[in-house]
């Protein structure tokens, strides 16, 4: 079975007071399991895979959130931007330009 689109949240875990910052300080597991429940929410499972990811360095942004095959990076900070991404991305194939990480 292919998927239509793969959802890699960053769950990487580095000391507290790390410079470089740390996804999983900042609740990233919560996120890639609210990530899942969305995706049964929304009916799309088999067709949608949310994954845990080791460090995407972007740590500064964490949590950090890579969707394929669009190859788009997004931060997350609350449960309403995961349901916006799920929703307005996944499907309906929006862009979601507020939570985008810069270049």
């Amino acid at each position: 079975m292919r998927f239509t689109h793969h959802i890699f949240i960053c769950t990487n875990q580095r000391l507290k007071g790390d410079p470089r910052g740390c996804c999983a300080n900042n609740d990233s597991e919560h996120f890639r399991s609210f990530f899942k429940q969305e995706v049964a929410r929304l009916g799309l499972k088999g067709k949608v895979r949310a994954n845990k990811a080791g460090c995407l360095d972007h740590c500064m942004y964490g949590p950090a959130v890579v969707v394929y095959p669009e190859g788009v990076w997004y931060w997350i900070g609350s449960e309403k931007d995961v349901t916006e991404i799920m929703e307005r991305h996944i499907v309906k194939g929006e862009i979601v330009e507020r939570l985008l990480i810069p270049d």
